[in-house]
């Protein structure tokens, strides 16, 4: 096969990554045995050692074992970026058992379809997010329950500012003992796993879920070769990396595909030390900054965006800066820039989807960017332009068409979703669905995201998630989403409503019922009243011309 991009890689980049037949439990493993006293964990001011997380973790695994998580059965985990979501997932994979990664921004009812759809007995929950999933606590469908605080894994005095009731009785905000129940604090008094064989490449690990190409959430089954056939082609991209001394930003939620992979797997592939933060706080994100000087920045255009408005920016020290990586949407190049110019440190901005672990083009560090690029293929990675109608003839470069990828890091298929399967997956490529095209020297760039899937602050939304939500209000007669250019966000979610009897309700009225069925960030920012939609002769909603005529109007009716 013709690889246009081979001549472009930087010259240390091999054009195959070196990948060994591992599971993900050995990257924990192979750091406490080489760097034991490394902080591989900082949770607010607490470090947790690559030899404290091995022993915790191996507790935890015993405590699975104990309640029934077995080979095959899924672990539904709920959590933010904590020590408690990293050993839970190591826990739970050393066992042979499937991670199920729950977003705690979804719904109830998002949640209650997932947990459903995955066939997950077991859940570890904080406590706050512990009413969220009542629903299927109730229905039976999970037999056992762990929860947890983050209080678990703070520093003292800030253990000290929780209410004094609840520390003596070691029970967590909305926790109440019960069948099937457990305290985190007991399952760690487990005695330690005997160290066994692990999961076979080829097994199971992760079912990470995603709306596809249709809105309709599905789970990408990722293996354990998937994931880490992605962390070998990382390592073989940034080959600068050192061993035991880098410190990397874990601000991405661990929970999605982008964050798994660039603040968890890769940085404990070189006992890196996490900064772990539970969610984006500016404040809280400079002072980290500030303390730790961390060598790597894993971010989303929002994030560079909030950065490069941020006056305190340049009071930092972020000399040991020598990598930023930009991905789940396009970064403007302006704002790459002005970064740039403030931090000294050069962004690479990627591509990937959750399908294929994700990462599966990359800029190089040293060599050219061109301006709205995506960059090459990682390198084991191969990647086409077909054409749209038919799918099968690759296009010259120039041309655009639909971005086709082949590698070991794309998955196995959906969960229990043989038809979407069949429609992702053909004769060995992945179908991204996303529209793009290839310049001369094998440089990819975006023309169009998925059809009509809006990308905002980094986070997916489906138009049709959103219309199913609207059309349940009994003041919507019509009713189309689709996404509108934000400078911080990228993309809000906007809607055009056609009213029933021709009276519009309250704007209000309509976004607190999107707040009840759907996460915050998908509820709509922007909402436009029309007496009806365009439509073609078969009656399609032209979704694409209300769009670039909302666009050409303005932001009517900012909420």
């Amino acid at each position: 096969m013709n690889l246009p991009w081979a001549p472009h890689y930087d010259p240390d980049v091999p054009l195959e990554a070196a990948v060994a037949a591992d599971a993900v439990p050995s990257l924990l493993i192979r750091a406490a045995e080489h760097a034991p006293q490394t902080p591989a964990l900082v949770f607010f001011g607490r470090y947790v050692t690559y030899q404290e997380l091995e022993d915790q973790t191996a507790r935890l695994a015993q405590a699975f074992q104990n309640l029934g998580l077995a080979p095959g059965r899924r672990l539904a985990i709920l959590l933010p970026n904590c020590p408690q979501l990293v050993m839970a997932y190591h826990a739970a994979l050393r066992l042979g058992a499937v991670v199920v990664f729950l977003n705690p921004l979804l719904s109830p009812k998002e949640l209650a379809f997932q947990i459903a759809n995955s066939g997950a007995g077991h859940l570890v929950v904080l406590d706050h997010l512990l009413p969220k999933v009542q629903v299927a606590e109730k229905r039976g469908e999970l037999t056992q329950v762990i929860i947890t605080r983050l209080s678990d894994y703070l520093p003292l005095h800030l253990k000290c500012l929780y209410p004094l009731k609840a520390r003596r009785q070691g029970l967590a905000l909305g926790f109440k003992p019960g069948p099937g129940r457990r305290s985190w604090r007991e399952v760690l008094k487990s005695p330690p796993l005997p160290r066994s064989g692990l999961p076979h490449w080829e097994d199971l690990a992760v079912l990470q879920y995603t709306g596809g190409t249709t809105g309709v959430p599905k789970a990408a089954m990722l293996t354990h070769g998937n994931l880490m056939a992605n962390v070998a082609q990382i390592n073989a991209w940034l080959p600068r990396a050192r061993y035991r001394a880098e410190r990397v930003m874990g601000l991405l939620p661990f929970c999605h595909a982008f964050g798994l992979t660039a603040c968890l797997n890769w940085p404990m592939s070189q006992a890196a030390m996490i900064v772990t933060l539970p969610r984006f706080e500016l404040e809280m994100f400079l002072k980290a900054m500030k303390k730790h000087r961390p060598t790597v920045l894993p971010g989303v255009p929002t994030l560079f965006v909030a950065l490069i408005n941020e006056p305190r920016l340049a009071g930092l020290d972020l000399s040991a800066l020598w990598l930023c990586v930009s991905g789940s949407a396009p970064l403007p190049q302006e704002v790459r820039d002005r970064f740039e110019s403030l931090s000294k440190c050069r962004i690479l901005e990627g591509y990937g989807l959750t399908e294929a672990s994700p990462v599966t083009h990359f800029n190089p560090i040293q060599g050219r960017r061109p301006p709205g690029s995506m960059g090459m293929p990682m390198p084991g990675t191969r990647a086409q332009v077909m054409d749209q109608e038919t799918g099968r003839r690759e296009l010259p470069p120039g041309g655009v068409g639909e971005l086709v990828l082949q590698g070991p890091q794309v998955m196995q298929g959906y969960w229990q979703n043989p038809e979407e399967t069949a429609i992702a997956l053909r004769d060995g490529w992945l179908y991204t669905g996303d529209l793009a095209r290839m310049d001369e020297s094998g440089y990819f760039y975006i023309v169009e995201r998925k059809k009509d899937m809006v990308i905002s602050g980094g986070y997916n939304i489906y138009p049709r998630e959103v219309e199913e939500v609207l059309y349940q209000h009994p003041g919507v007669k019509e009713a189309v989403a689709f996404g509108m250019p934000d400078a911080y966000r990228g993309e809000v979610v906007k809607v055009v409503i056609v009213p029933q009897d021709g009276r519009p309700p309250e704007v209000e009225d309509i976004l607190e019922h999107c707040r009840r069925e759907l996460a915050l960030y998908k509820v709509p920012k922007l909402v436009e009243f029309r007496s009806e939609l365009p439509k073609s002769l078969v009656g399609k909603v032209l979704r694409r011309l209300l769009r670039e005529e909302s666009f050409k109007a303005g932001a009517p009716s900012e909420v």
